[in-house]
């Protein structure tokens, strides 16, 4: 029986999970497939219904995750394969290259300073650009530059240079600027092996592809962005410095229309609720006037869906304080004004029954959240059921909430179903107690 644990996926959920096992004595195995953990939430600017600043929330948990003596950090890694049983799960993680050295990377940054080749930024899905070599965000842990081997110029010619002479090769500039001697190009794969106890599942949620709803104009129309796009847009860390600018023309834009409901309560995409976007949308329109106090915000709806505590005076003091619009309808279409380059948002309005269209500044689109892509793959791996969503299948939700189709696997935040921080913390917390109270932990414990 091993006293250890692996949590795969460090978002806000997994980093919970990993400190609650780790206080409690557990050895833990933090898995996560991008080179830093904080996931989603580190995208994200303010939380609701506090406006508290995010980083500001995750950044302590995460150096407490990454600094804690019984937590083994496997980031830009990935679990391969998973055999045996609950108390004794054999796994293998398969760990891939950043080309730098981890013990002597300082993170000082003049590598990417140097750095040749621009490419579209992930962490700020695609308004900003990133180079081959770089660290996710500002406060990415562990702070080590990771290189990016598609995109990297002497990676991707690597083939192509002479083997009688290896260094004769195209760039390499970050080699010749780093001062500690961190590039290493000779890096290869490297395959983990661990035995643990339980495993927990934190692997989060993706935003779901906008332009597959056509209708919409995501991709086409300019100024039409999704609701992580405008995150990014008024963090102080993204790309315009929290300066809510179009994309087209870098100008301010004096209304903004919220679109909910974007791809999800469809049968055609994601017939369920993504739990969040009510919310979501109504902090953005708070954070937009906050930005520009004449700019007004029209949010278009399905239904409000505001149960948490103090959600409905969120909406109610958004409505009061923020003059934010709320419309009852879920628009049939947006097009472009070629004059302005406005967007136009044509919709009927379900309380008068009136067709009307709309003119503003920019669209925000509150697309579907569904569970991380390659979520399927992992089920495979570690042999648990999903349900017809991609969520984590629950045997038995009202008797074991958190327990997986495989005794010892279990799951938290939103691959368990769709929820927001809180209840995505409060389930990782669960889930921590939940293993602890399994027979092989209890006498591992007490032999410790």
């Amino acid at each position: 029986m091993s006293p250890a644990v692996l949590v795969v996926g460090a978002g806000i959920a997994g980093i919970q999970a990993s400190i609650d096992l780790a206080r409690m004595g557990f050895e833990v195995y933090l898995v996560e497939r991008t080179p830093s953990i904080g996931g989603r939430m580190a995208q994200l600017d303010k939380t609701f219904p506090t406006n508290d600043c995010a980083i500001c929330i995750l950044a302590p948990k995460m150096s407490e995750c990454a600094t804690h003596e019984n937590i083994h950090l496997l980031t830009y890694s990935e679990v391969i394969l998973v055999e045996g049983r609950a108390g004794s799960f054999r796994a293998r993680v398969l760990r891939r290259p950043r080309y730098v050295n981890i013990d002597r990377c300082t993170g000082c940054g003049e590598c990417v300073e140097r750095c040749p080749r621009e490419v579209d930024d992930e962490f700020n899905f695609g308004l900003s650009h990133r180079r081959a070599i770089y660290l996710p965000f500002p406060q990415a842990l562990p702070r080590k530059m990771t290189i990016d081997p598609d995109h990297c110029i002497y990676l991707s010619n690597r083939d192509k240079v002479s083997a009688v002479n290896p260094k004769k090769g195209p760039c390499r500039l970050c080699e010749k600027v780093c001062e500690a001697g961190a590039i290493d190009w000779g890096q290869q794969e490297e395959t983990i092996h661990m035995v643990v106890g339980a495993i927990v599942i934190a692997t989060g949620f993706d935003p779901y592809d906008a332009s597959q709803l056509e209708e919409y104009g995501h991709g086409r129309i300019p100024n039409v962005i999704t609701s992580l796009q405008y995150e990014r847009l008024v963090s102080a860390s993204g790309p315009t410095s929290g300066r809510l600018l179009r994309p087209s023309d870098g100008e301010h834009p004096r209304s903004v229309a919220f679109i909910q409901c974007v791809g999800s309560r469809d049968v055609n995409h994601n017939p369920y609720c993504s739990s969040v976007c009510c919310m979501f949308a109504t902090k953005e329109a708070i954070l937009a006037n906050e930005h520009d106090p004449e700019l007004r915000s029209y949010v278009f709806y399905t239904d409000l869906r505001a149960a948490g505590k103090g959600f409905q005076k969120y909406v109610a003091r958004a409505r009061e304080e923020y003059r934010v619009a709320y419309i009852r309808s879920r628009p049939g279409s947006i097009t472009h004004c070629k004059d302005t380059g406005n967007p136009v948002v044509h919709y009927e309005d379900t309380t008068t029954q009136r067709v009307l269209e709309m003119e503003v500044g920019l669209v925000v689109l509150c697309q579907a959240l569904i569970p991380r892509r390659g979520q399927r793959d992992l089920a495979d791996v570690l042999g648990i059921e999903l349900d017809e969503h991609g969520f984590v299948g629950l045997p038995s939700p009202m008797r074991r909430p958190w327990d997986t189709s495989v005794s010892g696997i279990f799951a938290c935040g939103y691959c368990h179903s769709p929820q927001d921080i809180p209840d995505s913390v409060a389930q990782a917390s669960a889930v921590a107690a939940r293993v602890a109270e399994m027979d092989w932990a209890r006498a591992t414990v007490r032999a410790g």
